[in-house]
């Protein structure tokens, strides 16, 4: 039985031109970037090639790429980062010392959204505990952020907001440019703070990432979401050439990444990654296209066999176009959804004795975020909409990759139909 595989937001295969690329620096060219032989430099070269690469891409500094072990750690750094930053620049820690505006930040406040990955969610509540303020923005039953109480949460303590640009599970877009304006407004009063960071690890496969367009201080990404290795992330971090750092490490050791995160260079996955994000910047809009074909023949033909299944986010009807279909307008600006994400409620089936049921067919799906998914907890992401427990544990989450095709698709319907 030949296999096949709907669950491209949860991980990727390594594209066979991102393999290639990786495969010299297992063996052949396997030195130390920290070496001063030979050996090291055609190590070091790999690396700041591909960090040139990938700043290029995303419209940033060479200096303002900061390789990580996942988006994980990436988001991580992000914020524990920052808080440790300020605590030390308070303290007078360093050869910088920032004077913050209002005799310092009396208790930080982070504003963050209820949907964020887990890695922003879980990093937030423990620093909860720690007395840190955080502020979990809820969102409508689309999934996106209200920015008036964005604003309104907005205050002289502020010194983080974080919101993903793509979620994972139903694959709402975030207006991440009118986010940027607000909090540029916000400074104009209030000094250099808050910073602005955004997750987006589910975007850059069909998003424009330029930093500057977006107007985002910090931004993760990870490759193995782009048909890249896992095991690395990175962190793009806004003025790196300054003198003053908006981030401390939180992994210290010898100093690498311009002192931000410190070990041995994973060299072959940084060569991978800057592989995987060429590719993706390459053939952006083809496989949006494509994709978003894919998926409206696919939203068709559930509805066909299931007529009563939904779509858990953005609905036809907020969207304005003809039954059984499901988004992609013309216009580039009026974007809300990734067309790879399909996350559907089928009333009166368990998700997850469905999802078993099309395992065992030889379709992969999933119930929601890989990182809950085995623990078989609800999705806090449908749950945060407002959507009831029923319909939760009846929801699946179906994405389309670059390897998805209709044929696969005609048979994953019929499987569907068999088992509903």
């Amino acid at each position: 039985m030949k296999r096949i595989y709907l669950d491209y937001a949860a991980t990727t295969p390594v594209d066979k031109e991102v393999l290639r690329a990786m495969s010299p620096y297992f063996s052949e060219k396997f030195g130390n970037p920290g070496s001063l032989h030979s050996y090291g430099q055609k190590a070091i070269t790999a690396v700041d090639e591909s960090r040139e690469k990938i700043a290029k891409i995303i419209g940033a500094d060479f200096r303002e790429i900061i390789f990580t072990g996942s988006a994980t750690e990436a988001n991580n750094l992000a914020i524990r980062g920052l808080l440790k930053g300020i605590r030390n620049q308070e303290l007078g820690i360093g050869e910088n010392k920032i004077i913050l505006q209002n005799s310092k930040f009396k208790i930080p406040r982070i504003i963050v959204s209820s949907i964020e990955h887990e890695s922003i969610l879980e990093t937030c509540r423990d620093l909860e505990r720690d007395g840190i303020e955080i502020i979990y923005l809820p969102v409508n039953r689309q999934g996106f952020i209200d920015l008036k109480k964005l604003k309104n949460s907005l205050n002289e303590n502020t010194i983080l907001i974080s919101i993903m640009y793509a979620n994972n599970e139903i694959g709402t877009i975030q207006p991440i440019t009118k986010i940027s304006e607000i909090i540029k407004n916000f400074r104009a009063t209030y000094g250099s703070y808050p910073v602005f960071h955004t997750d987006a690890t589910q975007a850059f496969q069909f998003l424009n990432c330029d930093v500057d367009k977006l107007g985002v201080d910090l931004m993760t990404l990870s490759a193995h979401k782009i048909y890249g290795p896992k095991g690395i992330g990175m962190l793009y971090v806004k003025n790196q050439n300054s003198k003053i750092k908006i981030l401390n490490s939180i992994i210290t050791g010898g100093g690498q990444e311009f002192g931000l995160r410190s070990g041995t260079e994973n060299v072959p996955s940084i060569v991978g990654f800057a592989k995987a994000i060429e590719l993706a910047e390459k053939n952006r809009e083809r496989e949006w296209k494509r994709i978003t074909e894919l998926a409206n023949y696919f939203w068709r033909e559930i509805k066909k066999i299931c007529p009563k299944a939904e779509i858990n986010g953005i609905t036809n009807n907020e969207l304005g176009i003809a039954p059984g279909k499901i988004k992609i307008h013309a216009s580039r600006f009026m974007i809300q959804k990734l067309p790879s994400i399909l996350n559907i409620c089928f009333p009166n089936y368990d998700a997850n004795d469905l999802l078993m049921k099309l395992d065992l067919a030889g379709v992969a799906v999933s119930s929601g975020a890989a990182c809950s998914a085995r623990a078989m907890k609800p999705s806090y992401v449908l749950n945060a909409l407002g959507y009831n427990s029923k319909k939760i544990k009846n929801s699946i989450r179906i994405s389309f990759g670059k390897f998805t095709n209709k044929k696969e698709l005609s048979e994953t319907i019929k499987k569907i139909k068999k088992i509903l």
